[in-house]
């Protein structure tokens, strides 16, 4: 939905948080996980098992190739240099 320019990512974490339950939504969570472990783990999973729904999200991987690697290095999806 992010890449298709559906949503933004702050409306589908509020979405699943407000509709899931969920403490965090998908976007924050990759963020404090960090985008670099997050697509070693896609890459791993496609590897092994050859799904296409296990392929790395093409803005994934330009993400980590920028260096926005999510709170760690102050950018992933958000910007977290300000706080």
């Amino acid at each position: 939905m992010l890449e298709a320019h559906y949503a933004t990512a702050d409306d589908i974490d509020a979405a699943m948080k407000v509709g899931c339950g969920y403490p965090m939504g998908p976007f924050e969570l990759l963020d404090v996980v960090g985008l670099d472990v997050s697509l070693a783990i896609e890459r791993e999973l496609y590897t092994e098992f050859r799904e296409p729904g296990f392929a790395p999200a093409p803005l994934l991987e330009h993400l980590v190739t920028a260096g926005y690697l999510g709170r760690k290095t102050g950018r992933g999806f958000r910007d977290y240099a300000g706080r």
